[in-house]
């Protein structure tokens, strides 16, 4: 990372992202993505170089250290580009242009640091990822030649690869479409089965990202069916990851993937939208299995977000990074030595427990994970009960934790995103409704009435992102998305009908900024923003669901909530644009926020109406239990056209409908449950 001493800060010293900062001290002259730079880049007729990653990347660190703080590298780059630096958790949009181009020209795979090149006008040439510094500087020289020998290949690149990038993976339908139907999302789980590690749980091979999403449609469905093959790719997939290195055993949290298949190396990063989702995915896990470790595993998640993650007024940071003290994972790993003096009498069965070894699991140090059962470790330590190995296993885990708050952490990347935020406030919303402990319940409440007073604007737009008492970019769909769904779940629980009303403003001005009316799908940035050289509308759940299945979802849960015509058929049209891909395709795990969706249209969810004093009570216990195929509502007030005549004086009164048909009521939570059997 730059040294600021006795250096001139380049054109992002006042920039808010850490990223950003990270750079303001390179001796190459970067500029913020804006019309200073672009505008440069049109009057010098200087090819522009875009330069994207984020604050927690390795080998962005690598690449800066190698290229971006060489006077060599540099003179280069002043002399012949324009030079921007671009933060993607803050601009997933520019991102999403470049890694698409990326993808086009490359066979190998794409990541970051991202590194495109582009005509002055935003067009992009060619992009590639990392590059030691002699590799880096053939490239550099290459578009040098080119821009002052053959500046028309340059321009042909650039048209073929613009109309490429927005024609990728555009909606070509040809036949009839596959019927909705319980029958096509069989098929569908089948082939997400046919690509389940049934060892190692996750997906078969290395790297292994977690892909929460995948797993919570398969917890739904599961629910709905009891198919048992689900049950078990499930239960593999969830204890796996929670035993590997990829989860931190002594301070809690994920790391955003493994580099190998067994989920024991992590890249040790941890990003607040994994650790957001995963905390939703075990939660639901506990409240569906009821198993203590899933329970356990969520806790562990929470405290970690909410005692390194929260800041002070609610809002939570966005990742840590990888390194610290210049190494990759040196915050998180262990010498056996230094274990042994720790842990004392308890060394033995701890090293047996997280697979340490003398002369290391990894890289001479000990990466903490699990490969023994329990079972063995008790026989072998003449143990005569899980609770004494939970006994051992806790003492070693809070002595550990007390030595690893000595060194020095790995960087925090301090930065609010939106939504990020919205998914922190859904996973602490699941981890209250399956365990009732009320301090899950204050942190989501904080955080999002962090996003009402400082990101949600009068008008309803949002803001991307907050630091430094500013926000500096406008809000794309992804922050509508995440934050309606969260503050939809916080009014099932709370019942406080003025989150509600909160989602249904900000749902109204997504429509009306992003929704595309020719493609029945939402475009990512709002139509009031300047536009990019080129853009495309995305479609695909990946580690994050696709901005379009998170709105296609909520509008299907307010469509049925406000009894909105246009808002249950919105996401109808939308699921019909989208079923030929979704149908045909052999990976349906990039699809399976809409799959849930499309369980939703199967199976129609309980509309479950409580109204009363006791009500938001009621809906707290009801909550209690998994049913991931209930929408909840109620007060003590009619304030849905659900609620009409439902409100009776004196008692609290439980109603369980299906499409706006109510059974007769009942006044306690067991026997509503009851009418809930399908």
């Amino acid at each position: 990372m730059s040294d600021k001493n006795n250096k001139t800060s380049n054109h992002l010293g006042s920039e808010s992202s850490p990223y950003l900062l990270q750079h303001a001290y390179n001796p190459v002259e970067w500029y913020p993505w804006g019309k200073e730079a672009l505008e440069k880049s049109v009057k010098e007729d200087k090819m522009l170089i875009i330069s994207i990653g984020y604050a927690a990347c390795h080998w962005c660190h690598v690449m800066e250290h190698e290229s971006f703080e060489d006077k060599e590298v540099a003179e280069i780059m002043n002399a012949h580009f324009i030079s921007i630096k671009v933060d993607r958790e803050e601009r997933p949009d520019i991102d999403d242009v470049y890694m698409t181009a990326c993808q086009l020209v490359n066979a190998r795979g794409c990541g970051w640091p991202l590194n495109a090149f582009a005509l002055p006008d935003g067009r992009p040439v060619w992009a590639g990822t990392y590059f030691p510094k002699e590799k880096w500087i053939d490239v550099l020289e290459h578009f040098v030649k080119m821009k002052s020998e053959d500046p028309q290949r340059l321009q042909r690149s650039a048209e073929a690869l613009t109309k490429g990038v927005s024609q990728y993976g555009m909606i070509e339908v040809e036949g009839e479409k596959p019927l909705v139907n319980a029958e096509l999302i069989d098929t569908l789980v089948q082939r997400m089965l046919g690509s389940v590690d049934l060892h190692y749980g996750g997906s078969k091979g290395a790297p292994k990202f977690p892909m929460p999403n995948n797993y919570e449609f398969l917890l739904k469905y599961h629910f709905l069916t009891q198919n048992p093959e689900v049950k078990n790719a499930l239960q593999i997939t969830l204890d796996q990851m929670a035993a590997g290195g990829i989860f931190d055993h002594v301070g809690g949290g994920f790391a955003r993937y493994s580099v190998d298949a067994l989920w024991k190396v992590p890249h040790f990063e941890k990003m607040l939208y994994d650790n957001g989702q995963l905390l939703s995915l075990y939660s639901q896990a506990y409240g569906h299995f009821k198993a203590p470790q899933y329970k356990y595993i969520a806790t562990k998640i929470a405290d970690f977000m909410i005692r390194e993650m929260q800041d002070e007024l609610g809002g939570f940071y966005s990742s840590y990074d990888a390194d610290s003290e210049g190494e990759e994972g040196r915050f998180y790993v262990w010498d056996a030595d230094e274990l042994k003096s720790l842990l004392g009498d308890d060394y033995q069965v701890i090293a047996d427990y997280y697979s340490i070894q003398d002369d290391g699991n990894w890289e001479g140090q000990n990466i903490l994970y699990i490969s023994r059962p329990v079972k063995k470790i008790m026989d072998d330590h003449n143990l005569t009960s899980v609770t004494e190995l939970n006994e051992i296993i806790i003492r070693a885990n809070a002595l550990l934790y007390a030595e690893r708050e000595k060194r020095i952490k790995p960087a925090l990347d301090n930065k609010v995103l939106t939504s990020w935020n919205g998914l922190a406030i859904s996973g602490l919303l699941d981890i209250y409704r399956y365990t009732g402990e009320q301090k899950y319940m204050d942190s989501a409440m904080r955080a999002a009435r962090y996003l009402k007073d400082r990101i949600i604007k009068e008008d309803y737009r949002m803001d991307r992102n907050f630091m430094r008492g500013k926000s500096s970019i406008n809000g794309f769909l992804e922050d509508y998305a995440t934050v309606i769904s969260s503050f939809v779940s916080l009014y099932e629980l709370s019942l406080d009908s003025s989150w509600l009303d909160m989602a249904r403003n900000l749902c109204e001005y997504s429509i009306e900024h992003f929704y595309d009316e020719k493609q029945n799908l939402f475009q990512f940035t709002n139509k009031q923003d300047p536009p990019l050289a080129t853009y495309r509308i995305d479609y695909h759940d990946n580690v994050i669901p696709s901005y379009n299945s998170i709105m296609a979802r909520n509008l299907f849960k307010l469509g049925t909530l406000y009894d909105e015509k246009k808002w249950i058929e919105m996401p109808q049209n939308m699921v019909s644009q989208v079923i030929p891909i979704i149908g045909n395709s052999r990976q349906p795990g990039y699809f399976s926020n809409w799959c849930q969706l499309l369980l939703d249209m199967v199976y129609n969810p309980f509309e479950v109406v409580i109204m009363g004093d006791k009500a938001s009570d009621f809906s707290v216990q009801m909550q209690q239990q998994f049913y991931p195929d209930a929408i909840y509502s109620g007060g003590v007030s009619e304030h849905l056209p659900l609620h009409q005549y439902k409100l009776t004086e004196d008692e609290t009164t439980i109603y369980v409908c299906v499409n706006k048909t109510c059974k007769l009521p009942v006044n306690n939570v067991d026997e509503a449950r009851l009418l809930m059997k399908r």
